[in-house]
């Protein structure tokens, strides 16, 4: 039987006092969070290229506090650390010549992320690699990212379900979705920026092929959103409800074929992701 779990994105915010934390401050945020929702995902881990030779995995001992503070029936899923999904480092200017990322889909730097995660992998839902959107000079061709992503799907270890959220709309073909199902990866499907409306990139999908899929809810302006909010994220700045409609009914259809959901709410979809998921969960019902 289907499981659907909802979450945030991420969970540090004071502002969520009265909605899912006793205090502002002085609390264990994720043991409270952990009482009212049974999934989160975490991206602080993704930022973990700083330049040639310089990155950041989890830290051992902030893996062990985040596991000892939710109950085993809990899931995180976890965004894969840029230092994998990158092809060229950040460049200081816009005239900076691209440099490769040696590291851009490591089989062995991935295992290495893994090891990091031991324990929570009691706890791990889908693991997520999110690319940027790849132009010409990152990436000549789709033709190209399949090949490369085939071969790092075919060299890591398949022990949690690993997810792939490409940012360029024109790769989410049939040769896209179709690699994924071979190589039992899924999409992750992004409601918001400039991408495709999620329904519309699930029509596409056809039939899942996986057990698992991602849906994450962000919204078309952050930098907007956060003007509006002033970094207070208790109430409904932008009501979407057209979008909500569509991502309950595709919910329906995912857990209809037997598929496990994840629904990673964002505050900067419609100003608070603990208020977004209260509607959500009248849809669904």
């Amino acid at each position: 039987m289907s499981i659907l779990r909802i979450g945030t994105c991420s969970w540090k915010y004071p502002s969520w006092e009265g909605l899912v934390y006793s205090a502002p401050k002085g609390i264990d945020y994720l043991a409270e969070y952990a009482e009212k929702y049974d999934t989160v995902e975490i991206d602080q881990w993704f930022w973990s290229l700083h330049g040639p030779g310089k990155i950041t995995l989890p830290r051992p001992e902030t893996v062990r506090e985040y596991a000892a503070s939710v109950p085993p029936s809990f899931r995180f899923s976890v965004k894969v650390p840029n230092s994998i999904t990158l092809s060229h480092y950040y460049r200081k200017t816009k005239t900076a010549p691209l440099e490769e990322n040696p590291g851009f889909l490591s089989p062995e730097l991935f295992l290495r992320f893994l090891d990091t995660l031991e324990p929570m992998h009691g706890l791990l839902g889908p693991l997520m690699l999110q690319f940027e959107y790849l132009n010409k000079q990152k990436m000549p061709s789709q033709t190209l990212f399949l090949e490369r992503l085939e071969a790092f799907l075919d060299a890591v270890p398949h022990d949690f379900p690993i997810g792939i959220e490409s940012r360029n709309p024109n790769y989410l073909n049939a040769r896209y979705f179709s690699l994924l199902g071979e190589k039992q990866a899924h999409h992750v499907y992004l409601q918001g920026y400039y991408m495709p409306p999620a329904r519309e990139v699930f029509a596409e999908a056809g039939p899942h092929e996986t057990d698992v899929s991602v849906i994450r809810l962000h919204g078309p302006d952050r930098k907007g959103m956060e003007e509006k909010s002033g970094g207070e994220w208790n109430r409904l700045i932008e009501k979407r409800d057209a979008d909500l409609q569509e991502i309950a009914e595709m919910t329906h259809a995912l857990l209809s074929q037997d598929v496990d959901v994840y629904l990673n709410i964002n505050n900067h979809f419609e100003g608070s992701a603990p208020r977004t998921i209260e509607r959500l969960r009248t849809l669904l019902d």
